[in-house]
């Protein structure tokens, strides 16, 4: 045998070592955020802890890479140990869980091959039992304080309108379909599509299941939720029973409905929406939301409370000047309230004489979201035991738990183990000041592992509503483009809610307006700070986000690029074919558009196309009935004309809220508009 030299040797290792090192290497899932980890996330929606306070049961939302959908499933938490096992995780739809009044059932919604079914299950045994059988899905589901019925609400249909007669058929032949007859105000809903006829009513079942029971009738809609009286025998809802509701605008009332007699009866009587009612646990109080119409763009919901007959309304938190978007009595008479200040989601416990403390703040919500909207869900024991979903902001909420007068406690951990292999952008609050001195919250993303004093391209990312408030949490968006190597901008500028009605009302019957200053304010402060590249800007935004883009592009071209979303470009054909017609005339702009066409044009971003050079892309879902998809196609086409770069990405299938719902679809319409972008970016050459 020929002896082989020790640095040959030597030199063989090393070349063999250096190769699995570099497949290793290869091997190494990145640590980049990317599309595909959109399926891995999980997040903890919707708990509610049980009557003593002594378990939680919540939605548990999992990506399932397999039907492109997050699927809800149902989780037991004990709050003792934090033990936690599935309650109904069978690989269908489970949720909107509610606990017995006795803490020894859970009923809850499951979707299956039979449709949405309420089902109940008994912890004892672990038996599940379905106690419907429905043609369509129920909602706003409540136990009777007795414990032997289940109330809720359900679409019950109706004969549509009619005009002459086809020919009759003869058996066997393959027609055309029926016309389709439209005679309602509000005739399609976005993420529901065109509506059939027919109203919501609310119905009662046995909790041990057989025939349910309709205890509403007529020709309104009897939504939830639903609040039963201590003695089981009514009801509580919402509605609008007058006759010209169609055109009513923001207009609602709580009615009560008496089992017995069927008869129902108004329980508020005012100018503005009064809904989501809730009878005190001894039953002489009703706690419910609403605001009186002053037909301004924006108004906070007040959280009121009444004498069980109607009489004595007044507001808890007119001083708080914040909205409240959910409430719950505890057994001592206190009502809990979650609402947003200065973008974070808070919950306090109010007094029936007013006074308020915050208990609990920094609430996340636990749905898989695109953008970082405050929000956040809880629920309270009859002690004063607090469940709510929050934690980190660098993930979807988890479970937390807090007992009355202790620190909080996180009960789940749904995504830690995996992100630990993933470089999160970090954020960090910027200050703001606009040019007339308002301050402006806005949050600033920046790619993993940014270098001190490096400069990078950065993207303006604007909200919608435009009455609604971004704050400090988790978006797949975000972390997308930051991964992509862009520093991410978002601000809350004077228009948005969660931080009193005047402030949100800056932009009454003048939107978009001032706001544009706000946001060329905060990207200046962007520049300033050292981060934001100022020859690598760029900026998107969906539905009110999406008319500010535009209407950015036709103001400046500072911008190196711009994606607009689901935007209105044309407020005469928006006002007149969105599934909310009787909306933007009345709060928006005070007038119909033949009344003040030229007003309607001042403020479409159509107006100002002439002078855009800024390369857009515009996307848009395609059974978008909110924005519907003709105002993406004006801007598009009148782009085209002008010889603009741009791009119309149609998402399919797609609504207004739900452009972003299914994981594919959300990774990939990042992906496009970081595509968008990098074709313009500076220093970088695209992909493709």
């Amino acid at each position: 045998m020929h002896r082989i030299a020790k640095s040959a040797v030597s030199a063989i290792v090393m070349m063999f070592a250096a190769t699995g090192a570099s497949l290793q290497a290869q091997d190494l899932p990145t640590r980049a955020f990317t599309g595909n980890d959109l399926f891995k996330l999980e997040g903890a929606a919707d708990p509610q802890i049980s009557p003593d306070g002594s378990q939680i049961v919540y939605v548990r939302m999992t990506g399932d890479v397999m039907k492109d959908t997050y699927r809800p499933s149902l989780w037991l938490v004990d709050v003792k140990s934090g033990a936690q096992r599935p309650l109904a995780a069978d690989g269908g739809a489970n949720f909107s869980p509610r606990w017995s009044p006795d803490g020894k059932r859970i009923a809850y919604v499951s979707a299956g091959s039979d449709g949405a079914q309420i089902h109940v299950m008994w912890l004892d045994s672990g038996t599940s039992a379905r106690v419907t059988g429905l043609p369509d899905g129920p909602g706003s589901i409540a136990w009777s304080p007795d414990g032997r019925q289940i109330a809720y609400s359900m679409r019950v249909p109706g004969e549509g309108a009619t005009l002459g007669k086809a020919p009759d058929k003869p058996e066997g032949a393959e027609w055309a379909k029926p016309l389709t007859i439209i005679d309602k105000v509000t005739y399609r809903f976005d993420d529901a599509g065109y509506a059939k006829p027919g109203f919501d009513q609310v119905f009662v079942v046995s909790a041990d299941g057989g025939a349910s029971r309709r205890v509403t009738s007529g020709k309104w809609d009897a939504g939830g939720p639903l609040s039963w009286s201590p003695d089981s025998r009514a009801i509580l809802f919402t509605g609008n029973r007058v006759e010209d509701w169609e055109r009513a605008g923001r207009e609602s009332e709580i009615y009560r409905v008496d089992l017995a007699s069927g008869g129902i009866t108004a329980v508020t009587h005012r100018v503005g929406p009064d809904f989501a009612p809730r009878l005190s646990p001894d039953g002489r109080k009703i706690a419910y939301l609403g605001f009186d119409d002053s037909a301004k763009a924006y108004e906070d919901t007040q959280l009121y409370v009444m004498d069980a007959d109607g009489s004595n309304p007044r507001s808890l938190t007119a001083s708080l000047n914040r909205s409240i978007n959910d409430f719950a009595w505890s057994d001592s008479g206190t009502i809990y309230a979650v609402y947003a200040d200065e973008g974070v989601t808070k919950v306090a416990r109010i007094g029936l004489d007013g006074k308020r403390s915050v208990v609990a703040e920094g609430l996340q919500p636990g749905a898989i979201s695109d953008r970082p909207y405050a929000a956040g869900e809880f629920s309270v024991s009859r002690n004063g035991t607090l469940a709510y979903t929050g934690t980190a902001i660098d993930r979807p909420g988890d479970l937390i738990v807090q007992a009355a007068g202790d620190k909080a406690r996180q009960l789940t951990r749904l995504n830690a183990t995996w992100l630990q292999g993933k470089d999160i952008a970090p954020m960090r609050k910027l200050a703001v000041k606009a040019p007339d001195g308002l301050a402006i919250d806005a949050w600033l993303i920046e790619p993993p592992h940014l270098r001190p004093g490096e400069r990078v391209p950065m993207i303006l990312e604007i909200h919608g509503g435009p009455n609604a408030e971004y704050g400090p949490g988790f978006s797949t968006d975000y972390q997308l483009y930051a991964a992509a190597g862009y520093a991410v901008l978002y601000t809350n500028p004077r228009g948005s809610t969660s931080y009193g009605a005047d402030f949100a009302n800056l932009i009454d019957k003048n939107y978009p307006g001032p706001d544009y200053d706000d946001l060329m304010a905060a990207v200046d402060a962007a520049i300033a700070d050292g981060v934001a590249d100022p020859d690598n800007l760029f900026v998107t935004g969906g539905s009110g986000g999406g008319v500010l883009t535009s209407w950015i592009v036709g103001k400046t071209d500072r911008f190196a690029a711009a994606a607009t979303q689901k935007p209105v470009i044309n407020w005469t054909s928006e006002s007149l074919t969105a599934d909310l017609a009787t909306f933007a005339p009345r709060y928006w702009f005070g007038a119909m558009p033949w009344e003040q066409p030229m007003e309607y044009w001042r403020r479409s971003p159509l107006s100002l196309v002439g002078n855009v050079k800024t390369p857009t892309m515009v996307v848009v879902g395609e059974d978008d009935y909110r924005t519907p998809a003709s105002e993406s196609e004006q801007y598009y086409a009148a782009l085209q004309l002008r010889g603009v770069p741009t791009t119309l990405v149609i998402v399919p299938e797609a609504s207004h809220h739900g452009i972003a719902g299914r994981p594919s679809q959300s990774a990939a319409k990042a992906s496009a508009i970081i595509a968008w972008f990098d074709r313009y970016r500076k220093g970088k050459t695209p992909a493709n």
